[in-house]
């Protein structure tokens, strides 16, 4: 494969990376530029023996670091401009470009860890950081749908921890969406098989006919939501979970919070 149809097949998602790190498209832009220019000028900044995302990225941040960000202010932003946009202002360099690594570009930690040149430890710390951060900010109302007390105690514990409130927890259909309606929150931890038989996808559904908000699905079923044809969840737990993970999806699904969008997408529900 050439040099140049290495870095053609990840140059979009790059530039998406770019206007994150960046804060805007111009300056992301021209940093871009900058990693292509060092590249084709020395093509082994590209090792033959390294992933070419994570060489790409990698040679990206180190141009951003080495330079620094334009501190430039940003233009004023509109309502419904995304979420992820506005909460990117609170994490500092390292603990964005780390978070984003993983959140938006699906980098797992030893690749995120190679990118930013740091060992595994290192890249852990700038993700919870992040992670806190986040919370610590955008501290939100949450409703549980779960019909297994220990869980839902368990799943209270780990949000609370984050400094969010967990306004109700649900364990049917009705009682999910009668507390969503009525609290309003800005997250939903939902499973989708409840006590009485009813779901926790059907409940989800009807509560965003009323009002958009990001929803984590946790489930013993993955299989009922992950089928492949119909659209799926952006963000799903799978019992027995790890704190640690649970924490890190609840900071990305607030991070990626797009309620500020004027259309607002239903799940589908499982046949």
């Amino acid at each position: 494969m050439s040099l140049a149809e290495k870095v053609a097949a990840h140059l979009p998602y790059l530039r998406r990376f770019a206007r994150a790190v960046t804060g805007s498209q111009k300056s992301g832009d021209a940093y871009v530029a900058s990693t292509l220019e060092a590249i084709l000028a020395d093509p082994t900044i590209l090792s033959p023996e390294e992933d070419p995302r994570v060489g790409l990225y990698g040679a990206f941040l180190k141009i951003v670091n080495s330079i620094g960000i334009d501190g430039a202010p940003r233009a004023e932003l509109s309502p419904t401009v995304e979420a992820h946009d506005r909460n990117l202002e609170m994490l500092a360099p390292p603990a964005r470009q780390a978070f984003l690594l993983i959140a938006m570009e699906e980098f797992s930690l030893e690749e995120a860890a190679a990118a930013m040149d740091v060992d595994l430890p290192e890249v852990q710390r700038l993700v919870d950081e992040a992670g806190r951060e986040i919370a610590r900010q955008i501290a939100t109302d949450v409703v549980i749908i779960e019909d297994e007390p220990l869980i839902a105690l368990d799943l209270e514990r780990l949000v609370s921890a984050l400094g969010h409130r967990v306004v109700k927890i649900a364990r049917t259909e009705r009682q999910a969406i009668e507390a969503a309606r009525s609290a309003r929150p800005g997250l939903i931890l939902a499973d989708i098989q409840l006590a009485d038989g009813s779901s926790g996808l059907d409940a989800v559904n009807e509560i965003l006919r009323s009002f958009s908000v990001p929803v984590v699905f946790v489930t013993a079923y993955p299989q009922r939501l992950l089928t492949g044809t119909r659209p799926e969840p952006t963000f799903l737990i799978t019992k027995p979970f790890q704190p640690d993970y649970v924490k890190a999806i609840v900071s990305q699904a607030l991070f990626f919070d797009v309620r500020g969008r004027p259309e607002e997408p239903r799940l589908a529900t499982t046949a």
